[in-house]
């Protein structure tokens, strides 16, 4: 009997599965069950590229000829209501039994609910989905004014976008600065100087408690006591992980799906991966771990034991002309030693604890974060104290043990 793989869920970590299923197995059914419309897309490009043509080929994947040369079936529109672990089978939304050999687990997450009064109101908006950018573009009239919660990477590059495309933007941020888990203090006044330049208010240490309106938005209050008007709000404050489907399952749930290194569930034949997927007590919600993840999970449902090693975090920023990138654990609080300066005219920052390089960021751009990755992933130790040596000293030091 023909092995058939039941994959829910239509993002990158199931793509990567897939591919990796077959790579391993050339002869089994592959069928990907997602709920939105048309083929798995690069969700990163609802922020990244909101006002590009979001519905050409250049946001997906993988093209549909792929999945048709790799006899990959995709059935889009198609949710999943239930699964039966004892009897190998899920049931779509239309009452279809479907019977999988392996199961694999990526619905990815939904963007955390804004809970305060008023986030109902027309023109309250989070992008998680294509629909969701097809509505806040559709909503928009010129001179709009817009409220972005959330000064986090997602937060910021949507404010980036609605200000290139003419809107009046005011960014709102509970925390003392902006992208405060990616960069340090210095960092985050630059980039929050950047904002201002470019005509973007920032308001920081700012709580949203209410949203003005009757039907639609009007104005936003908050916990400082300032009011403001504006036409939208579109709010980004995290992600929840998608575990509804298995909340009356057998399987291990706590904030996220509970996997082991292997991406497998406390049931044998099902695994999870991507912003769904927990293992060790975190959610990782990166995209170049979900795409390992997916990757991993495929190998190890096609039989080949493959341990997942928890991805490096890499952050890179390109928004307001700037263009910088944060990898690693940039916490000061552990490390033992910092060294900044500039490099290439760059402002550069390194993290060492016992003599390795744990984190960097820098303002030098993408393609100068490979070295500092190496170098992270790869643990490279120091000579000695990092104390009196230049970046450029490192760096260097660190090649030469790479090598």
């Amino acid at each position: 009997m023909t092995k058939h793989y039941v994959i829910v869920g239509g993002g990158v970590s199931a793509v990567h599965a897939a591919k990796a299923i077959r790579d391993q197995d050339a002869e089994a059914d592959i069928t990907i069950f997602g709920e939105e419309s048309g083929l798995p897309y690069n969700r990163i490009k609802l922020t990244k590229g909101l006002f590009t043509d979001l519905h050409s080929e250049k946001v997906l994947i993988k093209k549909e000829k792929w999945y048709c040369d790799n006899r990959i079936t995709v059935q889009s529109s198609t949710r999943i209501v239930s699964i039966h672990p004892q009897h190998q089978t899920v049931e779509t939304e239309s009452g279809q039994c479907v019977e999988y050999h392996k199961l694999l687990l990526c619905m990815g997450a939904k963007n955390r609910a804004l809970p305060v009064e008023g986030a109902r109101l027309a023109n309250v908006h989070t992008l998680r989905e294509l629909a969701d950018a097809d509505r806040l573009k559709d909503s928009l009239q010129e001179g709009s004014r817009i409220a972005v919660i959330g000064g986090g990477v997602q937060g910021l590059e949507t404010a980036w976008a609605l200000q290139e495309a003419g809107y009046h933007v005011t960014v709102i941020e509970a925390a003392p600065s902006l992208m405060g888990r990616q960069l340090d203090p210095h960092s985050s006044k630059q980039l929050q100087e950047t904002l201002k330049q470019a005509g973007v208010k920032v308001m920081t240490q700012a709580g949203v408690v209410s949203i003005e309106g009757t039907e639609v938005v009007t104005g936003v209050t908050l916990n400082n006591g300032v009011s403001f008007p504006c036409d939208h709000v579109v709010y980004s404050i995290g992600i929840v992980p998608n575990t509804a489907l298995v909340q009356d399952t057998p399987l291990e749930v706590r904030n996220g799906i509970v996997v082991n290194e292997y991406l497998q569930t406390s049931d044998p034949n099902i695994y999870a991966a991507g912003d769904v997927a927990e293992m060790n007590g975190h959610v990782e919600g990166l995209w170049g771990g979900a795409m390992e993840q997916g990757k991993i999970a495929g190998c190890n449902m096609a039989e080949e034991r493959t341990v997942y090693r928890k991805a490096v975090p890499v952050t890179l920023f390109n928004a307001f002309g700037i263009s910088l990138f944060s990898i690693g654990n940039v916490d000061e609080r552990y490390c033992d030693e910092t060294v900044c300066g500039e490099e290439n005219g760059a402002y550069t920052r390194i993290f060492v604890k016992d003599q390795v390089i744990i984190g960097a960021l820098s303002w030098q751009g993408a393609a100068a974060s490979l070295a500092y990755k190496a170098a992270i992933e790869q643990g490279a130790r120091l000579s000695g104290s990092a104390d009196g040596k230049s970046i450029e000293e490192i760096m260097t030091e660190t090649q030469a043990v790479l090598i």
